[in-house]
């Protein structure tokens, strides 16, 4: 059971061959076994699961089921969940119990789903090894010894290792997208404002979007048809007719056009990686799809531009955590403004701080303008590109990272080569264009390589298409870890 799609578990629960207690179980055991060795979860609460599933198997009994009745998903700990401890990774919300359920998870709630936990993230989702947790770093199951990616490693890591059935994550600048490449599963940032952010913990809100994590692009379709919809809650959230993002997914690839950006395949690119990634694009040939060559002359740009705006937008999103209302509060102080000062000393961590630094000053009176605006202007340049480049293509494919997953500790004392890590994957949130990854190989030392998709707005369903009558010719995404 653990190896079953979404669709193959949901098929089973309904014909009553497993039950969704005996599946919930089957999963806590496995947690129970190898999280102290993964690190995946911080938080887990059986009663609450089991209950969660006695219902479901209620729900089905009486034949309303939904797809995702009864499926245990694993939660990014950045979603608040009512009664559930909801950290963010940092010591900062140590000890914040949720009042309320994220939009995200009511959706899943309403589904059926069954919550099988909260799963480690880089702090404050801010981070690309998944080791700025204040709860330790999430090992790598291809790899104990390697990074899971960041800052949904945690989810990324649980899907891998067979932890959970599916998760959820959120992606700012590649957060599903490279962990599901180090980690060789599927992972999908919808459109910008597709997905409610409502009960989503702030990091930079004009670019954070909350996205599905599985193990093929068929799981990812089912989590995103409960998770997408309109949300009065949230300013950013879109209305829309409700779509059925697995409507396409049958269709042949005949007349595909895949736009490879030669800025993509340049210096940066590690050579396993890039064989992987065009063997991936030979076989859509194959499938019957056509490769035009295509420019995104800004995309070079989208690094530095990325860590001008999200960490403005970080400094002022996180200035609520002031150890006033709720989360870590110094134990001594003197004064009020003594008490702000030590508990945001205290309770963040190094990154975390350092990027409320980098942005309180491009803020800041006399650099504003020459950070801040400037980046704004490029970052609809690097728009702009995107939409010149969809005049020749149907969907943009590179690769997700320019890398293999790295050894835990290897890149810790350079700030530059982590941030590197996402240089494929951040234009796509500056554009607020979908993106996904799936699974297209392995590279050095027999890690997993991830293929990037990229699609025009709204462009989730063709973008399934393509990931998965890909997976249907491959079986890439079928692996699993050794020992798992």
């Amino acid at each position: 059971m653990i190896n079953a799609s979404i669709k193959q578990l949901s098929a089973a629960l309904a014909a009553r061959t497993i039950s969704s207690v005996e599946l919930t179980q089957l999963y806590l055991d496995r947690i129970a076994r190898l999280n102290p060795k993964l690190n995946a979860y911080l938080t887990v609460q059986p009663e609450v699961s089991l209950a969660q599933a006695r219902v479901a198997d209620a729900r089905l009994a009486a034949g309303n089921a939904e797809a995702l009745t009864g499926i245990p998903i694993a939660q990014k700990d950045i979603f608040c969940a009512k009664d559930w401890l909801t950290t963010c990774g940092s010591k900062m919300l140590h000890n914040f119990v949720s009042p309320y359920d994220a939009h995200v998870i009511a959706r899943f709630n309403d589904a059926g789903a069954v919550n099988l936990g909260k799963t480690n993230m880089d702090e404050f989702a801010m981070g690309s090894s998944n080791e700025t947790s204040h709860y330790g770093p999430v090992k790598n199951p291809w790899d104990q010894a390697r990074v899971p990616g960041g800052s949904s490693g945690g989810s990324a890591c649980a899907i891998a290792a067979r932890l959970c059935a599916a998760a959820t994550g959120t992606d700012t600048g590649g957060s599903i997208r490279q962990p599901a490449a180090l980690c060789g599963i599927s992972g999908l940032k919808p459109t910008y404002g597709v997905v409610s952010r409502y009960g989503m913990i702030a990091f930079a809100s004009s670019l954070d979007q909350a996205g599905p994590m599985g193990r093929s692009a068929e799981d990812l379709a089912l989590l995103l048809n409960t998770m997408a919809g309109f949300d009065e809650r949230d300013s950013t959230s879109l209305q829309r007719e409700k779509e059925d993002y697995a409507r396409d997914l049958a269709k042949p690839l005949n007349g595909l056009r895949i736009g490879l950006p030669k800025e993509f395949f340049a210096e940066g690119l590690g050579g396993d990686v890039a064989q992987a990634v065009e063997a991936a694009i030979a076989e859509y040939r194959k499938l019957g799809a056509t490769v035009v060559g295509i420019s995104l002359p800004n995309s070079k740009l989208s690094v530095p531009v990325y860590y001008v705006l999200a960490p403005a937008e970080a400094s002022s999103n996180l200035s609520r955590f002031d150890g006033v209302r709720y989360g870590y509060r110094a134990p001594e102080y003197t004064d009020l403004a003594d008490m702000y000062e030590k508990s945001r000393a205290q309770g963040f961590g190094a990154e975390v701080k350092r990027r409320i630094m980098i942005g309180t000053y491009v803020l800041s009176h006399g650099y504003y303008d020459a950070y801040y605006l400037q980046a704004q202007k490029i970052r609809r340049l690097i728009a702009q590109d995107f939409t010149e480049a969809f005049r020749h293509c149907d969907v943009i494919m590179g690769p997700t990272a320019p890398s293999t997953a790295f050894k835990l500790g290897e890149k810790g004392d350079d700030p530059v080569q982590m941030y590197l890590s996402d240089i494929y994957t951040i234009a796509v949130n500056l554009a607020g264009l979908p993106g996904m990854s799936i699974p297209c190989g392995f590279g050095a030392n027999n890690m997993p390589v991830g293929l990037q998709i990229i699609g025009n707005y709204f462009g989730e369903a063709r973008m399934l298409n393509a990931a998965h009558q890909y997976q249907l010719a491959t079986d890439w995404h079928s692996r699993a870890p050794q020992g798992i």
